[in-house]
């Protein structure tokens, strides 16, 4: 047997030892690292949204922009301006009031649900620290009195879309009966919550689809002889020739200011149909489309397409508009036949 003679030098196992020691620590660390990221992964993706909660909130901030649009509306300078022109040379503008509510808005729904998505027509920067923004109310008692059963909904789910003065040319003539703030609630790109807030008349309608709506609103059906479609004052497009040519010559064109002002007079029987032949963003006609949709009534596309209202597409809704609160397959085809004769 050959026996070797080998001397072991302390240092040498020192480091080995050291070396050693900080790989087995890194592999750890890593490991735990690895599997402490996979779990908030797993529970963002697990967060869920009372519904009802969301209403409420919803409500508290439209509410909350409406006081800012009537405090701008009564200073001495709401500091208007352009943001350009709209696609029919109508003048786009923006005020204090649009500024103000959406900091408002966005600051409360924020507040309460930190991790939504919020989409608004304004992008104005909100306080970098949300720790001022007052606590929204999550239990407005006029929706927890009025539904027993709550629905919760994957956070990731849901996107908030936010109009926070709409009708701004309006507001700017001091023609405040148009105006208003609206926040509207998709889920997988459909509406399911609608607010729609008239901070100068002092009203507020709201709806949840499938389960129901605010006791104030008025639900009416239209009964004037003839057709009236209601229609923008300031993008009419080609609202007049296409009523005419769908509906008939004594079709009443009524030109207001609004998407969600259109709406409510739809819903309220003071017009049979909302019609708009341009380009429309989806925070215009949101809120209206839930609201409609939760007393039986339907927005769509002039076609008759679904409105998307995800995050995923495009803001703005190129298709038209046709809002109805009954027959409006009735009024498809009427437009459909029209166009086909055009």
């Amino acid at each position: 047997m050959l026996l070797l003679n080998v001397k072991i030098n302390p240092i040498s196992i020192m480091v080995v030892l050291v070396v050693s020691g900080l790989l087995i620590f890194y592999i750890w660390s890593g490991r735990r690292h690895q599997s402490h990221t996979h779990s908030d992964d797993s529970n963002m993706s697990a967060e869920k949204v009372s519904i009802m909660q969301l209403l409420s909130v919803s409500i508290d901030a439209a509410h909350r922009g409406g006081r800012e649009v009537i405090a701008v509306r009564e200073s001495s300078n709401i500091k208007e301006k352009s943001k350009g022109k709209t696609k029919e040379g109508a003048n786009n503008p923006i005020t204090e009031g649009d500024v103000r509510s959406h900091r408002a808005m966005v600051g409360a729904i924020k507040k309460a649900f930190p991790d939504l998505v919020v989409i608004s027509e304004e992008h104005e920067n909100l306080p970098d620290d949300l720790q001022r923004v007052p606590v929204p109310d999550r239990f407005i008692e006029e929706v927890t009195t009025k539904f027993v059963d709550d629905v919760s909904v994957p956070i990731s789910d849901i996107v908030v879309w936010i109009d926070p003065l709409d009708a701004t040319q309006e507001y700017t003539e001091n023609l405040l009966h148009y105006v208003t703030t609206m926040v509207c609630v998709a889920v997988k790109g459909e509406p399911v919550l609608g607010v729609i807030h008239q901070p100068f008349e002092k009203y507020t309608a709201w709806g949840w689809v499938d389960h129901g709506h605010s006791d104030k609103l008025s639900i009416q059906q239209s009964t004037a002889d003839g057709i009236k479609i209601i229609a923008s004052r300031a993008h009419q497009g080609t609202v007049n020739e296409t009523a005419i040519k769908a509906f008939g010559p004594t079709t009443q064109v009524i030109p207001a200011g609004g998407a969600g002002y259109k709406t409510l007079q739809v819903i309220q029987g003071n017009a049979d149909a909302y019609l708009h032949t341009t380009l429309i963003k989806k925070w215009d006609i949101c809120a209206g489309a839930a609201l409609l949709k939760s007393v039986g009534g339907t927005m769509t596309t002039r076609a008759g397409a679904t409105i998307d209202f995800s995050a995923a597409g495009s803001s703005k809704n190129d298709g038209g508009l046709l809002a109805t609160l009954h027959d409006h397959d009735l009024f498809l085809t009427k437009l459909t036949a029209a166009a086909a004769a055009a």
